[in-house]
């Protein structure tokens, strides 16, 4: 005889992700003009000019799907489009001076409702530090499984919460 489905479930898991799941479309309603996957982007392309595939496999996507919100940043003026030197195969996405505002602008309003949340714990500094914990375990997860799917090699991803 088999266990019932229901009972194997660890209930706080269920809880968990219903809070993260909240957590993330709360992150959606903060209104920054730019959505959730437009923001990874060009944090990312931010950091320093990206290469599209690159861009990718680190924010989890298909080409496709990033080629489209790419396509979108461009045509809003966000970013560009700049190829390699000595390879014009090559194509990295760049933030324009409008992206950086856009960005600036997303920053400082995402920054608002952190505060507000945050200071609603009554524990802000452990919060944030449970946070960073979660961030650094998944990193360690992706770098697991890149060396399992033969992908080894140093990461040489920046630490930025929300690349995972």
């Amino acid at each position: 005889m088999t266990e019932d489905r229901g009972e194997r479930e660890d209930p706080r898991a269920s809880q968990v992700v219903m809070i993260l799941l909240r957590l993330f479309r709360a992150l959606e309603r903060v209104d920054t003009d730019l959505t959730p996957q437009q923001y990874r982007i060009l944090k990312l392309a931010g950091a320093g000019g990206e290469r599209s595939a690159k861009l990718a496999e680190r924010l989890a996507v298909a080409k496709p799907t990033l080629t489209a919100t790419a396509d979108g940043l461009v045509a809003a003026g966000y970013a560009r489009r700049d190829a390699e030197p000595g390879d014009r195969r090559v194509v990295r996405l760049c933030l324009t001076e409008a992206g950086r505002d856009a960005l600036d602008r997303a920053d400082a309003a995402y920054a608002r409702w952190l505060d507000q949340l945050l200071a609603e714990t009554g524990q802000p500094d452990q919060v944030l530090h449970a946070l960073d914990v979660l961030n650094q375990a998944m990193d360690e997860v992706r770098r697991a499984r890149r060396a399992a799917s033969g992908h080894a090699g140093p990461d040489r991803r920046p630490q930025q919460a929300g690349t995972a």
